[in-house]
């Protein structure tokens, strides 16, 4: 502190001064023409100071590290390391990471892996504590997780607070692990989709303070109005920045973040992260200015980070320079006041995970009966989904000409469970696809267009211990993620190159973009509307399973 006071006051030189830029400030949202200083990592002071080294910075404009408000690492498809190594250079310095994932699969000591690999990451990687695992009690994957088992991570190093409270009815119903939960932390995450009026109401008097899963302009304008923070998302398949952005005015943005939250390795090489939100908002035409402090201050102020968010004198020096022009790009990122450069793959550690999935047989996968059934309808740029009837008969199912595929789901943690459902949006005509990312219990899911694919599917993720599939004839396209299932070992760049491959053999089967994340994403049953577990359909807003018929045969 006295050599951090004795440059500040300039009686000694800083270690290093950037000086000529054009330095945003998002207390104001203002930029001046300026220099700043920095000694130990930490800005000392903006103006005239002198220096051991002197960077000149000629006219560049010089803003804040970028921060993610909510994110699962683990939906990356890469270990925090390789993360790190995909994000930095794309201006994010800070992410808040949430490793439910993980701690679906592996409770407490998939916790212990995530933070261990990320204190090795050039990133500041902080955690808010999984608070729901699983995410429903009906729906156990490879662990449960009580108040206890979470309390001796509280005050570790790097840990904010608790983690998105998904289980809206044990919170309304008050029930004693999530009231204890709750009580841990003084920061907590909510999880409340389509929640209005008196239930939202309770909810947030329970003390959960912030959703980032608003998908309607009505919806974020009364959490936000009822005293929430709102993240907004936009990940590989939650595309919430064009409704929700006439949320943020220069009252609002002080309330407002934004988050990737599922954001696959292909996409963040390609768009890019938080830089890429910022990007989009200001394409939609919010002021870049509000964008850029959602994006650098305002989660600060929403975890209590009064170290970082701003160039200003006692706060980190995480910083970016632009590229020149009027779109956002980063030329260079700063971290402590260092030029991030190029990061070396580390062969990370691998958390290896029993992986016990039965393959099922014809008859186990086959449709009995017909009538007036319950498909699950993909929406489009959302992670909701839509409970459709359609009449059908289960020995005319694949039914290609109505878009209505086969869904199987399979219990990975040795029980034995099997369920089929029906799904409508992905468009195959042939092929099927499988993975083991499947939020939040990650059990096998698959679809296709015939059953012999779907069974090889399942077949080749089991054989992997984890990974995604495409199955087409006799071609298989694979993605092995021997990190309990979630993960792969390998840099980012191989990583991301074959998510494309998957991608596009899928689209030549004519799916959807980003099929992986829309299919992660039909098990997780505390979203809207119907969504299918090992142990059968689940209705999302009846909070309950229910069968695939309507009315029995």
């Amino acid at each position: 502190m006295e050599r951090l006071l004795a440059s500040a006051l300039g009686e000694e030189p800083a270690d290093t001064v950037f000086s000529g830029c054009t330095l945003f400030n998002p207390f104001d949202c203002s930029w001046e023409e300026t220099s700043f200083a920095v000694t130990g990592g930490m800005v000392v002071g903006t103006g005239d100071y002198r220096g051991v080294e002197v960077h000149d910075l000629p006219g560049a404009r010089v803003v804040p590290g970028l921060i993610d408000s909510h994110v699962h690492i683990e939906s990356s498809l890469l270990v925090p390391a390789e993360f790190a190594r995909a994000v930095l250079p794309h201006g994010t310095t800070t992410v808040i990471a949430d490793p439910h994932e993980i701690a679906n699969v592996a409770g407490v000591r998939g916790i212990g892996y995530l933070m261990e690999e990320a204190s090795r990451s050039s990133l500041e990687i902080l955690f808010m504590l999984p608070s729901c695992v699983p995410a429903t009690p009906d729906d156990p994957g490879g662990a449960i997780l009580s108040a206890p088992d979470l309390t001796p991570f509280i005050g570790r190093r790097g840990v904010l607070g608790l983690g998105e409270m998904m289980n809206v009815p044990g919170v309304l119903g008050g029930d004693d692990d999530v009231k204890r939960k709750i009580s841990l932390c003084r920061i907590r995450d909510g999880h409340a989709p389509g929640l209005s009026g008196k239930p939202l109401n309770a909810y947030i008097l329970s003390g959960l303070q912030s959703d980032h899963e608003c998908t309607t302009l009505a919806e974020a304008r009364e959490k936000l109005r009822k005293g929430m923070f709102i993240m907004i998302r936009e990940g590989s398949t939650e595309k919430n920045i064009g409704d929700l952005l006439p949320l943020v005015t220069p009252c609002s943005a002080g309330r407002c973040s934004f988050a990737t939250d599922d954001r696959h390795a292909d996409l963040l090489v390609k768009a890019g992260h938080i830089d890429d939100c910022i990007r989009r908002a200001m394409e939609l035409g919010l002021d870049p200015d509000l964008a850029l402090r959602m994006a650098t201050l305002s989660p600060c102020e929403r975890f209590g980070l009064a170290d970082r968010g701003a160039i200003t004198p006692g706060r980190i020096a995480d910083f970016c320079i632009l590229e020149d022009g009027r779109e956002f790009h980063v030329k260079r990122t700063y971290k402590r006041g260092v030029p991030v450069g190029e990061i070396p793959y580390r062969r990370p550690d691998v958390l290896r995970t029993p992986f016990s999935c039965s393959i099922p047989d014809p008859a186990s996968i086959r449709i009995l009966g017909s009538g007036e059934a319950r498909v699950i309808g993909l929406v489009p740029g959302q992670i909701t989904t839509r409970n459709l009837k359609y009449p059908v008969r289960g020995d005319e199912i694949p039914d290609t000409e109505h878009d209505i595929l086969k869904i199987v789901a399979c219990d990975r943690y040795g029980r034995g469970r099997v369920s089929v459902g029906l799904v409508h949006g992905f468009g195959l005509a042939s092929g099927a696809i499988a993975s083991s990312v499947s939020h939040d219990a990650h059990n096998v899911l698959a679809l296709g267009a015939s059953d012999g694919e779907i069974i090889r599917a399942i077949r080749e993720v089991v054989a992997m211990d984890g990974g995604m599939v495409t199955v087409s004839g006799e071609r298989v396209t694979a993605l092995p993620l021997e990190c309990a299932g979630l993960m792969s070992a390998e840099p980012y760049e191989k990583v991301a190159a074959r998510l494309t491959e998957l991608d596009e053999e899928v689209s030549s089967l004519g799916g959807p973009p980003h099929p992986f994340m829309y299919l992660s994403f039909l098990a997780l049953p505390v979203i809207p509307e119907l969504r299918i577990t090992p142990r059968g359909l689940f209705d999302s807003v009846a909070f309950r399973h229910v069968d695939l018929f309507h009315t029995e045969p």
